[in-house]
């Protein structure tokens, strides 16, 4: 293979009770990345469209990181390019960063012949998160790398499980036009927790995980509280507190910060609940005076896709 062209999905981290430790894939929205082997060795980005004050510097931007520390471990006598298509803004919440890092590790990947194994993939994109956040976190990573659900079960060693995605589940999601930085989102975040509140937290987890088992919406419903981050974060986002009120009312199993916001999440049984929350969603925030973004989609379980190679 000398060149190929993939899709690396946005993703929502967190999951309310799921702090650092699980996340999945989102299927309409992500970036377009092209890797092409060039005679001249190096890592080249050559290209980037979409977004706004990115590096092109391979030693600084996420992408260009973890292509490097790739080659570092399995060196060619080639050359490599990169081209990005940002297909959301950073700091959306959404896993920017991740979406560079874990396509840039599929790519790099492919071209080298596929030595890595997907959770070596994403260790190397654990990398970029790090460059880009500050913090080597892989809840955003292993979702879009490995596509679907996941739960991050260990840090050390890394330890990932993906997890089944219910077939009517949905997500919608509202991107308010602003930027909250994960190292200020994780700055406002308590140094100690109660015990009440961690046993409530690791008690939504299990049942979280539980109810994507067994396709239990109402166990789903539940478990979608968090009582650590959320009331920690939420003054970040403007009317976070209205949006989620009138996505639960409308149908939606449960409503959070994705990620470190300010995206804002609501999870949904089937399409027709879905587009009625994204309705009363664009209407809760219509005269809120903020540019802001709505979108449906399903669960993406693939994570990575290739859409063009030769």
């Amino acid at each position: 293979m000398n060149y190929l062209k993939i899709f690396a999905p946005a993703t929502v981290a967190n999951v309310s009770c799921g702090f650092d430790s699980m996340g999945f894939a989102v299927e309409k929205v992500g970036d377009e990345m092209t890797f092409t082997k060039t005679s001249t060795p190096g890592v080249r980005i050559t290209q980037i469209t979409g977004a706004n004050g990115l590096t092109l510097d391979p030693t600084k931007n996420a992408a260009g990181v973890v292509a490097l520390a790739m080659l570092a471990q399995h060196p060619v006598d080639f050359g490599i390019d990169i081209t990005l298509h940002k297909g959301f803004s950073p700091g959306s919440g959404l896993g920017s960063s991740a979406a560079s890092s874990g396509g840039a590790a599929f790519g790099i990947n492919a071209l080298l012949g596929t030595p890595f194994s997907t959770l070596e993939l994403t260790k190397f994109s654990m990398i970029g998160e790090e460059a880009a956040c500050g913090t080597p976190i892989a809840d955003n990573v292993a979702a879009c790398v490995f596509g679907g659900f996941v739960l991050i079960r260990s840090y050390e060693p890394l330890d990932i499980v993906k997890l089944p995605v219910p077939e009517e589940l949905r997500l919608v999601a509202i991107h308010p036009q602003i930027e909250v930085k994960t190292k200020d989102a994780r700055e406002v975040l308590p140094t100690a927790v109660p015990l009440k509140s961690a046993v409530t937290q690791w008690a939504n987890v299990g049942g979280l995980v539980s109810g994507l088992y067994t396709n239990d919406y109402t166990l789903i419903s539940n478990s979608l509280t968090d009582v650590i981050v959320e009331p920690a974060r939420k003054h970040l986002i403007p009317h976070f507190d209205l949006v989620k009120l009138e996505a639960i009312k409308a149908g939606a199993l449960g409503a959070g910060i994705s990620g470190s916001g300010p995206t804002i999440f609501a999870l949904c049984k089937g399409d027709t609940v879905a587009q009625k929350v994204a309705d009363v969603i664009r209407h809760a925030y219509a005269d809120k005076q903020i540019a802001y973004h709505v979108f449906t989609s399903k669960i993406n379980t693939q994570g990575v896709q290739i859409l063009e190679s030769n």
